[in-house]
C-alpha cells in the first residue's frame, strides 16, 4: 500500500507536472527551466546521499524503520500539497518546498525497501518485490484516471492551471499510507540497540565496516557500480519524460496524461511478469533482459528525434518499451539487492542501495538538463541511450551465486 501511495510524488510531481510547471510557469525561459529543474532534482538527491547513512543507522539501531517511514511520508505529502503556492518568478520558493519534499520521499523509499527481507523469504523475495512494484503502478493507474477526469472537467490545460493536481497528489499519498501505519509492524528481534552511542559515530563505523566488507560482499559492490550507471538513465527519464513529450510532439496536459496512462499499464504488466518469473529466471538475467529493452527503446527515441517530421504513433510505441523497462528493471534491481543482503543489515544495505540510486539522480538529470539546454535534445538523448548500453555490457560482471552465498553466510550477525 505504501508503494501505491508514494507513487503520487513520482508520477504527478516528478514525471508529469511539476517539471513543466517550473519550466513553463515559474522559470523566466524554458531553457533556464530545463537547467534549473535538473539542478533542483539533482541537489535534492545529493542531500539524500549525505543523509542516508545516518538515517540507516537511526532506523536499525533505534528500531525506527517504521516510525521514520511514516514521518517522511507525512512531510512529503504536506509539502506536495503546498507546491501550488509557487507563482511565476518564485524560484526560491520552489527550491524551499521541493527540496525537503523530495528528500523526505527518497529517504522514505530507503526505509520502505529495508522491510523487503523481513516480509519475504530468499525464495520469494523477487515475487514480493515485484508485487510491491506492481502496486505502485496500480496506484499510478488510479491517479492517472483521476487526473484525466479532473483535467477534462475543469479544463486544466496550461501549467498555470495545474495547482489542484498537486493537492490531489499530496492527499493521495497521505490516505494511501494509512494502512501501512495501522498494519505494518517492525521486527525488533534483529535490531542492535546502542542508545549510548552517537548517530554520527555509528554512521562512521558503518561506512568503515562497509569498506572493510567489500571483499566479502564483492558481488553487491560490483552490482551497485553497474546499478549507478544505468540508474542515471532511469532517473533522467523520470525527471524529463513530461518535458520530452512536450518538446517532441507538443503534448498538452490531457494528451500527456493519456500518454503516461499507457506507459503505466505497460510498466505494471512488466512488474507483474518480473514478480512471477524473476525467482525462476534469476535476478541478474532479469535485469539484463530489461536493460536490453531500455537500450533499444532509447536508441529508437533518439533516432526518431532526428527526423524532420517524426511519426507520433512510433513515439507511442517506443515509449511503451520505456514503460516495460521501467516497470521491470526497478523491481529486478531491488530484489537483487535483497538477495545480496544479510538479514541483520537490511536498513544499512538498502540505505546503501538508496544512496547509490540517489547519487545517480544527483548526476544524471543535472547533466542531461544542462546538455539539453546547451547542445540540444537529440545529443542528450543519444547520451541517455549510451548509459543503458553501458549498463547492459557491465551487468555480466555481477556474480549472482557468490552474492547470495555471501549474504547467507553472515559470521558477523552476532
Amino acid at each position: 500500500m505504501y508503494d501505491l501511495a508514494n507513487q503520487s510524488f513520482t508520477l504527478i510531481v516528478i514525471t508529469l507536472f511539476f517539471a513543466r510547471y517550473v519550466r513553463e510557469h515559474v522559470a523566466p525561459t524554458p531553457e533556464t527551466g530545463d537547467a534549473v529543474w535538473g539542478l533542483m532534482y539533482g541537489v535534492s538527491m545529493a542531500i539524500v546521499v549525505v543523509l542516508s547513512p545516518i538515517a540507516g543507522v537511526l532506523a536499525d539501531h533505534r528500531a525506527w524503520k517504521l516510525r521514520l517511514l511514516l514521518i517522511t511520508g507525512a512531510i512529503c505529502s504536506a509539502l506536495t500539497c503546498m507546491l501550488g503556492l509557487i507563482g511565476p518568478g518564485q524560484l526560491l520558493l520552489a527550491w524551499m518546498l521541493f527540496l525537503p519534499a523530495s528528500i523526505a520521499y527518497n529517504l522514505g523509499e530507503n526505509f520502505l525497501a529495508s522491510f523487503l527481507p523481513q516480509i519475504s523469504t530468499p525464495r520469494t523475495i523477487g515475487r514480493i518485490s515485484g508485487l510491491g512494484w506492481a502496486m505502485g503502478y496500480a496506484g499510478a493507474l488510479g491517479l492517472l484516471v483521476i487526473t484525466v477526469v479532473v483535467v477534462t472537467l475543469f479544463k486544466l490545460n496550461t501549467p498555470a492551471d495545474w495547482k489542484p493536481l498537486f493537492i490531489i497528489a499530496g492527499l493521495w499519498f497521505l490516505l494511501g499510507a494509512l494502512p501501512t501505519a495501522f498494519i505494518l509492524r517492525e521486527d525488533r528481534s534483529i535490531t542492535v540497540l546502542r542508545p549510548q552511542t552517537s548517530l554520527l559515530r555509528l554512521a562512521h563505523e558503518r561506512i568503515v565496516n562497509a569498506l572493510i566488507d567489500v571483499r566479502r560482499y564483492r558481488a553487491l559492490a560490483t552490482f551497485l557500480v553497474v546499478f549507478f550507471i544505468y540508474s542515471m538513465g532511469t532517473t533522467i527519464i523520470i525527471a524529463f519524460a513530461g518535458i520530452l513529450a512536450k518538446d517532441v510532439f507538443g503534448f498538452d496536459a490531457l494528451k500527456l496524461t493519456l500518454f503516461m496512462l499507457q506507459i503505466t499499464i505497460t510498466a505494471g504488466g512488466a512488474a507483474l511478469l518480473s514478480a512471477r518469473y524473476q525467482d525462476r529466471l534469476g535476478h541478474r538475467r532479469t535485469v539484463r533482459i530489461f536493460l536490453c529493452v531500455w537500450t533499444i527503446s532509447t536508441c529508437g527515441i533518439a533516432g526518431l528525434n532526428m527526423l524532420s517530421t517524426p511519426p507520433e504513433w512510433l513515439f507511442w510505441v517506443l515509449a511503451n518499451g520505456v514503460g516495460f523497462g521501467l516497470g521491470g528493471l526497478g523491481t529486478a534491481s531491488r530484489a537483487l539487492v535483497g538477495a545480496f543482503t544479510p538479514p541483520h543489515r537490511t536498513a544499512e544495505f538498502f540505505g546503501l542501495w538508496g544512496m547509490v540510486f540517489k547519487t545517480s539522480a544527483a548526476v544524471g538529470p543535472p547533466v542531461f538538463g544542462v546538455l539539453k539546454s546547451q547542445v540540444g535534445t537529440t545529443e542528450a538523448l543519444w547520451m541517455l541511450a549510451g548509459v543503458f548500453a553501458l549498463g547492459l555490457l557491465l551487468i555480466s560482471a555481477v556474480n549472482e551465486a557468490s552474492g547470495i552465498a555471501a549474504a547467507r553466510s553472515t559470521p558477523d550477525a552476532a
